[in-house]
């Protein structure tokens, strides 16, 4: 394995584990707000947590803009600005049917239909003329079996939530498509928190119209939507645009689906909740869907 895919996959395995005990927050945290509200807190929290790394990062960059000219500094600016109002509308959709959806069906369904972008990103990268090997194809299929394994304890069925919560899978699977084609043209912090400000933006008009947010309850709340929005925002989201950058958005969004590993892990060590052998079962097969995704294809 090439040193660079390395460090692109250890990034983006550090942010599954972020989000993964960022379920546990989220679960808290809802206890006291409404979707939109934890949403809008959670991610202007986020991109202003990232202002500081704007500024202090330019200065090591400083050098090498000035041998840009004026006329590419502005396309830069352009694409940046571009990549990050698309990133923050499918974070923000993606999110917020999430959030909804999840109060209209269980927690394994959730979890399980969630993680179908792992499926859905190689399907519209075919659209997209990107090719997947067929070992890539066999750990999407081991990863599906994992994650069923893991989160799938209930009879199958088809409701209002797990529609809502599929188009958030869809809308995750177009988030990582559109992070894979602006990441190697912009400065990842910068997009990341562009993305969340917008993304916080949306979810704050929604909130106006649809909540009736209270400033007491969002200070009861203030312990998970700073993990959220501190670490899973501003530490997660970043990671993944840097960890993205030359990575088939497939085998990425194949090491981020592990955040549902993660969750589990999380709730048996901070909730005291006990992996039955279907779970443990699941978790062996997501590794090995993983690790069978990181080995290099033959060359024809």
């Amino acid at each position: 394995m090439k040193k660079g895919n390395l460090r692109s996959s250890a990034l983006l395995l550090l942010t599954a584990c972020i989000w993964g005990v960022a379920f546990v927050a989220q679960s808290v945290g809802m206890e006291y707000v409404g979707p939109f509200t934890f949403n809008f807190v959670r991610s202007i929290l986020g991109g202003l947590v990232l202002i500081p790394c704007i500024f202090f990062l330019k200065r090591e960059k400083k050098a090498k803009a000035e041998k840009v000219s004026e006329e590419e500094k502005k396309a830069q600016r352009k694409t940046l600005l571009a990549g990050g109002i698309c990133c923050g509308v499918a974070l923000c959709l993606a999110s917020n049917f999430q959030q909804i959806g999840i109060q209209y069906t269980t927690v394994g369904k959730a979890g399980f239909i969630t993680a179908c972008y792992i499926v859905i990103v190689p399907v519209i990268g075919l659209f997209m003329k990107k090719k997947c090997s067929p070992m890539i194809w066999l750990s999407v299929l081991l990863a599906v079996v994992g994650l069923y394994l893991l989160c799938i304890n209930e009879q199958f069925s088809i409701g209002y939530g797990d529609i809502l919560v599929f188009v958030c899978a869809i809308l995750f699977s177009v988030h990582i498509l559109i992070v894979d084609y602006f990441s190697p043209k912009v400065d990842g912090v910068k997009m990341s928190c562009i993305q969340f400000l917008v993304c916080g933006l949306l979810s704050g008009i929604a909130m106006l119209f649809a909540e009736q947010p209270q400033l007491s309850a969002v200070l009861l709340a203030w312990k998970p939507i700073a993990y959220a929005g501190i670490m899973s925002c501003g530490v997660g989201y970043t990671l993944q645009i840097v960890g993205q950058k030359g990575m088939d958005p497939t085998i990425a969004s194949l090491i981020l689906s592990l955040e549902s590993c993660i969750s589990v892990l999380a709730g048996w060590l901070l909730l005291g909740q006990t992996l039955s052998m279907r779970e443990g079962l699941g978790c062996v097969a997501m590794f090995a869907a993983i690790i069978l995704a990181q080995l290099p294809a033959k060359e024809s």
